[in-house]
């Protein structure tokens, strides 16, 4: 098994890989694809969650907002398609994603409503070397569910305390390199991190596990683009640590603002960001949504908010909607999610 630095290592390694020594060709529900079978890497840094390459144009806010949908333990469409609207042809009504939504199998799992993320944190501090810290995602029942558009991707997520380190193994039944991977490597090492700081551990290195690693026909062009060498002025990709302490107060304040945000019932200027006495880590996750609502909503007033991110922020954010660069200008939202 590899160990990268970062996943950006990692994602440009196992894209290049897929494009030149592809195991397989197939075509799953008549989705063409390129695979490989059992792969396996390791990340030293989680942090380093971000791919900053130019021609991948990272949707830093949508990786944020999925990571905290299933911190809050959601299924709802509304909150997630409002900052991906391509994720509502996963939904088999419209109002709700099931296989995606894992937010509800971590804290209230099965019939009985098991919160798998308070039995891990309950295992690891009665048994720090325990190896049953497991939180299962994949519901044996989806596969039996006729045409089914939203089978869960991932099968479980462990955590394993190792000499004041969380490390965290995710396993995937199928995972596409392109697109689906950035958002799943993002989400769990973001987790991870959170588990980490409850237990008051330090961050350790984080497994990516996927049965079939794919590469679909559409994203053949794009994935190409990769496929060449890095410009040599690549930001940093590692975000800033999580504050220490067990974070979840900070993140039901954020979620409150976040719909406030996302309804347009309430709009940030730099002064009420301030006044909003969040550590600044968490400052920083709401300002990247009220500029997400100024996409979204065409309002855009010219306060220089976007020079208040960190300069990885920025760099991402403006790369992604231009138009953030250029406040004056009428703004648009694009349906590109991942």
């Amino acid at each position: 098994m590899t160990s990268f630095p970062g996943f950006q290592d990692a994602y440009l390694h196992h894209v290049s890989d897929l494009l030149h020594d592809p195991q397989f060709h197939n075509a799953p529900r008549g989705f063409h694809s390129q695979e490989r079978l059992g792969v396996a890497f390791t990340l030293e840094d989680p942090r380093r969650r971000l791919i900053t390459h130019p021609a991948r144009r990272t949707n830093l806010v949508f990786n944020v907002a999925e990571a905290l949908w299933y911190l809050a333990g959601r299924d709802d469409l509304g909150y997630l398609a409002y900052y991906a609207p391509s994720v509502a042809r996963y939904s088999a009504d419209g109002r709700r994603l099931t296989g995606t939504a894992y937010g509800p199998r971590i804290f209230q799992y099965g019939t009985r409503g098991l919160d798998q993320w308070a039995t891990v944190v309950d295992t690891l501090r009665q048994d720090p070397d325990s190896k049953r810290a497991v939180i299962q995602i994949l519901h044996p029942h989806e596969l039996r569910v006729a045409d089914n558009p939203d089978v869960a991707c991932t099968l479980c997520l462990q955590f394993l305390l190792r000499e004041g380190r969380l490390h965290m193994v995710g396993y995937m039944r199928a995972n596409d390199v392109y697109r689906g991977m950035v958002s799943d490597v993002f989400s769990f090492t973001f987790l991870q991190e959170m588990m980490a700081r409850q237990l008051g551990a330090e961050l350790g290195g984080y497994t990516h596990v996927a049965g079939s690693l794919h590469l679909y026909r559409p994203d053949l062009p794009a994935a190409r683009r990769l496929d060449a060498p890095l410009p040599a002025d690549l930001p940093a990709d590692a975000m800033e640590p999580l504050p220490e302490g067990d974070n979840r107060p900070y993140l039901a304040h954020v979620l409150r603002i976040e719909e406030e945000l996302r309804t347009d019932a309430l709009r940030l200027d730099r002064d009420r960001l301030d006044a909003l006495d969040l550590p600044g880590y968490w400052s920083q996750v709401v300002a990247l949504f009220e500029l997400y609502r100024r996409v979204r909503h065409g309002t855009a007033p010219d306060d220089g908010l976007v020079d208040r991110l960190s300069p990885l922020y920025r760099q991402l954010m403006v790369t992604r909607f231009p138009a953030l660069a250029a406040p004056q200008h009428p703004l648009e939202v694009s349906d590109a999610a991942r």
